[in-house]
């Protein structure tokens, strides 16, 4: 099973209290073609992001997989050619277990506008931004792994703020 699922409402108001966004806002991920390989993530408000600034963006998306089943999360092509807008983890790896976390697998994105240009990235709401690719993979054979997840996003990094860089980022 591969599904896409909203967090909570509970949830969504918890993680997102120091940003301007709306329960309503959020949009399920979904492919733009038939032969889209990227299910679009979707900005639930919008933000401007200076270079050499990030923010970090509650998607309040959460995805539940059957084990041996990753979502990997990338930059929307378009928006890493015109302003090399990076993912700060690279790329993102949603593990199947992730779904269970206490944080209900509330996904998340942290972009950085590393532009060499001085524009500015204008994320406006309900606009696709990231996207997200399932991939199948394989174990090792004698691997016994039992530990079971329980903590959230970095399961030690609690700090939600909203953008950071020596300006902050501009609502739009």
């Amino acid at each position: 099973m591969l599904k896409f699922h909203k967090v909570s409402e509970e949830r969504w108001r918890e993680d997102v209290k120091n940003f301007p966004a709306k329960y309503e806002d959020i949009q399920l991920p979904h492919r733009a073609t038939a032969g889209s390989a990227g299910y679009d993530f979707f900005i639930p408000f919008s933000v401007s992001v200076g270079p050499k600034q990030f923010v970090r963006v509650p998607t309040g998306i959460r995805v539940e997989m059957d084990p041996g089943w990753v979502l990997m999360l990338f930059p929307r092509s378009s928006l890493g050619f015109k302003y090399r807008m990076q993912l700060d983890n690279t790329v993102g790896v949603v593990d199947s277990d992730y779904f269970y976390a206490d944080n209900e697998g509330h996904i998340w994105a942290k972009v950085t506008n590393d532009t060499q240009e001085s524009r500015f990235l204008e994320l406006e709401c309900g606009k696709a931004f990231i996207q997200g690719i399932f991939l199948q993979y394989g174990l090792i054979d004698g691997d016994e792994t039992e530990e079971v997840r329980t903590g959230g996003l970095g399961s030690t990094d609690s700090d939600p703020a909203y953008v950071s860089a020596e300006e902050p980022a501009e609502e739009v």
